[in-house]
């Protein structure tokens, strides 16, 4: 244990990063179907390991918690401003009203029971289960010109509060879309979610919990011409035009690969090969007869492309709309396999609008691909490289944004460090979406910016915390506890019937995601698509999501600015 001591506060590094190894794994345990989570995981174990006496440099903490901030607004960027609009104009004002419902619970809770600054803070971040809240209100708290022992006190009730908080404002929202409100609603999720997504599809059949499609939904077939095939003599243009969803790829006549124009005519005894959609396959049968295995030297490039849509003219419009307005020329031979949001996977069906920013899955020949890819957006794997210029520019703008200090009625506001990053990120995230040439922050750097930016602040912080954290629990932990259960779930039932009633979000399966977005509660969500058995949650938390998240983060310096009541040093 000496030794162990020793070489802690020797290189305080060994801390940070043992605290994040261990904490990681202790949020990755099992009790039933909940999991602590890697944050929380890493702030009790730095609380732990901060009982050496282990310092680090606070300047460590700042930099990374911007990095962190600005990842955030960056990924959150193009969903928040495309949400802001009149279609989506109902998901938004629920997600605000249950944020300033929390807001309120939480400035309630600290004028009844008499709570610091930074207990209020944390009561927010782990009631609320915003760990971005432990950052702002902890820069706002260093902004108020304290003494250094009672700003660290101040900041370390920050991190009391969260840890005290957490566990059940993670939990409480599990419970309440997966089980409580679909019960007092008499609701039953897998059946209502099989019910929107037969909406959203036009018909279209729903898979059970555990079945899958054996079936590829998109195949390559190759037929063989003959003097009965009703294709023979036809271009390949009026065959595309037939087939639909389905196009001529390839044809092989006398030992060559023939270059493909729209006016190429098929003839007897060519080898054709025919890309598309498996329903679309029987037509080709029908129209070229006998299908044969593929001819030796048959070569047949086909490729997956990942595009980023940035068009105003595919922005709001369905899927299914976009398909039956292109004409064949434009769109044959290319085909939509997936479509994602803020990384998560969205239900592929004819009623899924698509907005600026999804990022659009195709399968087709490298030739299609390019014919298509100008009318849609840019191809993700332009953007594998950090564009530095503009990554130093939003940081810089982020920081200067944070030094602004304002007042509402009176009471002095800074949004601070992490506030400002947070508007630079939104801002740049929303850049890159609209005119790709700038702002590149791949998906992959900028997810890591995320996770290891937010787990070295919050390691640091816990250990910083240790000292003092274990005199705070024991002072405030059973009342903490209690009113973070109050701040958890009363949001959530206000948000909830404002929503259903006034707002009239009354299809179950929207309604729940609502909830679960704006609470920015990634552990409900999972439980309502474990539920629902299928992605139609993920449109409408998507949008409340990236709301919740901007709001709960600014509620931090709120929060501190709110309430003048300083803890005892």
């Amino acid at each position: 244990m000496a030794l162990l001591h020793r070489l802690m506060t020797t290189e305080p590094l060994l801390a940070l990063f043992l605290t994040i190894a261990i904490g990681y794994f202790v949020g990755k345990l099992k009790i039933g179907s909940f999991t602590l989570g890697g944050i929380a995981g890493t702030l009790l174990v730095g609380v732990i390991i901060g009982q050496f006496g282990v310092n680090i440099d606070a300047g460590i903490k700042g930099i990374f918690f911007a990095l962190f901030i600005y990842a955030v607004g960056f990924q959150g960027g193009p969903q928040f401003f495309h949400a802001l609009n009149r279609r989506s104009i109902n998901q938004l004002v629920s997600a605000f009203v249950m944020c300033f419902t929390g807001l309120l619970c939480v400035l309630g809770a600290a004028w009844l029971f008499g709570l610091d600054r930074g207990m209020a803070a944390g009561l927010a971040a782990g009631g609320l289960t915003q760990s971005a809240i432990i950052g702002t209100a902890g820069d706002a708290i260093g902004k108020l010109g304290l003494s250094p022992e009672l700003m660290k006190t101040m900041q370390t009730n920050v991190a009391v509060g969260y840890a005290v908080c957490y566990i059940f404002g993670s939990l409480g929202p599990i419970i309440m879309v997966s089980w409580f409100l679909p019960l007092i609603m008499k609701w039953n999720i897998r059946a209502e979610a099989v019910k929107l997504a037969a909406q959203l599809s036009g018909g279209r059949g729903e898979l059970d919990p555990g079945q899958f499609n054996a079936a590829s939904p998109i195949a390559t077939r190759i037929y063989q011409v003959t003097g009965d095939s009703k294709a023979a003599g036809l271009a390949t243009l009026a065959i595309d035009r037939q087939l639909s969803d389905a196009s001529v790829e390839a044809i092989y006549r006398e030992g060559k690969t023939l270059d493909l124009t729209d006016a190429t005519t098929v003839a007897v005894g060519d080898r054709v090969a025919i890309t598309g959609k498996i329903a679309e396959l029987a037509t080709a049968s029908s129209l070229f007869g006998k299908e044969i295995t593929p001819p030796n030297g048959l070569l047949l490039v086909q490729e997956n492309r990942e595009i980023i849509l940035t068009s105003r003219a595919l922005d709001g419009r369905t899927i299914g709309d976009i398909h039956d307005h292109a004409n064949v020329e434009t769109r044959h031979g290319v085909f939509l396999t997936a479509v994602k949001r803020m990384g998560l996977d969205l239900p592929v069906l004819d009623k899924l609008a698509l907005k600026r920013g999804d990022e659009l899955h195709f399968t087709g020949s490298p030739a299609d691909l390019n014919r298509v890819q100008s009318k849609i957006g840019y191809k993700i794997t332009a953007a594998a490289v950090t564009d530095f210029v503009f990554f130093g520019i939003g940081m810089l703008i982020g920081l200067l944004l944070g030094m602004i200090q304002f007042r509402i009625w009176g009471i002095p506001i800074s949004i601070g460090s992490g506030g400002g990053c947070l508007l630079s990120g939104l801002l740049f995230g929303w850049l890159r979406s609209v005119h790709p040439n700038f702002a590149a922050l791949p998906q992959g750097a900028s997810n890591f910016l995320r996770d290891f930016g937010l787990a070295v602040f919050v390691g640091i912080v816990g250990i910083s915390a240790g000292p003092q954290a274990l005199v705070a629990i024991k002072q405030h932990g059973l009342t903490l506890f209690f009113l973070g259960v109050g701040v958890t779930l009363i949001p959530q039932i206000v948000g909830f019937f404002f929503s259903y009633y006034v707002l009239r979000i009354q299809n179950p399966i929207e309604a729940l995601a609502c909830v679960a977005g704006g609470r920015s509660a990634n552990p409900a969500f999972a439980a309502l698509l474990e539920k629902a058995g299928n992605a139609t949650p993920v449109v409408s938390f998507t949008v409340t999501y990236a709301v919740a998240n901007v709001f709960l983060t600014l509620w931090g310096p709120l929060i501190v600015g709110i309430i003048t009541t300083n803890a005892t040093p």
